[in-house]
């Protein structure tokens, strides 16, 4: 073995479910996509009885990200996220900046897309951002479980670069 080399930690298990220390509250459901008899594919975006983050859902928004785009960094003090990238491949990263949290300062990243489905939960107070990693418009649908508050948003920003989250796009 030449010195230096790293060998490689386990990220998977056997039957290819991934090894993640989630930050506290955040929740992935991973899907299948269902190839039809039609030559179609079905994916399923969102079922109550999955039991993924709160059950209500009172706001949709769908969101399209051109290639290379980055839009970091975000978060919500009462909000729920439901994150489902519905084209091109999206980087996910979330970072646990609430205090007394048990997982604070963790960062988790996901990669999410066409040919990665999945639901992504992120509770209030966890920062996220996304970063189309593919080479043409990505797209995701957000599902809330409140709605947005034109006179008073529910939202908070911090730039992609920003020197108070451990991690760059």
């Amino acid at each position: 073995m030449i010195s230096g080399a790293a060998k490689d930690r386990q990220t998977i298990t056997s039957d290819w479910t991934p090894i993640r220390e989630l930050i506290d509250g955040v929740q992935i459901r991973e899907v299948k996509n269902v190839l039809t008899r039609n030559g179609g594919v079905t994916t399923e975006v969102f079922r109550d009885d999955w039991g993924v983050g709160p059950s209500d859902v009172t706001h949709i928004i769908y969101v399209t990200l051109q290639p290379g785009a980055i839009s970091a960094w975000h978060c919500h003090e009462i909000q729920t996220d439901r994150i489902f990238v519905v084209g091109g491949q999206l980087k996910v990263a979330l970072y646990d900046g609430r205090e007394g949290s048990s997982t604070h300062g963790r960062v988790n990243v996901f990669q999410l897309g066409l040919l990665r489905p999945g639901l992504l939960v992120t509770p209030p107070g966890v920062w996220h951002g996304f970063h189309n990693v593919s080479n043409e418009p990505a797209s995701f649908v957000n599902f809330f479980d409140r709605a947005y508050c034109y006179e008073d948003p529910d939202e908070w920003r911090l730039p992609p670069d920003t020197p108070d989250i451990p991690y760059k796009f």
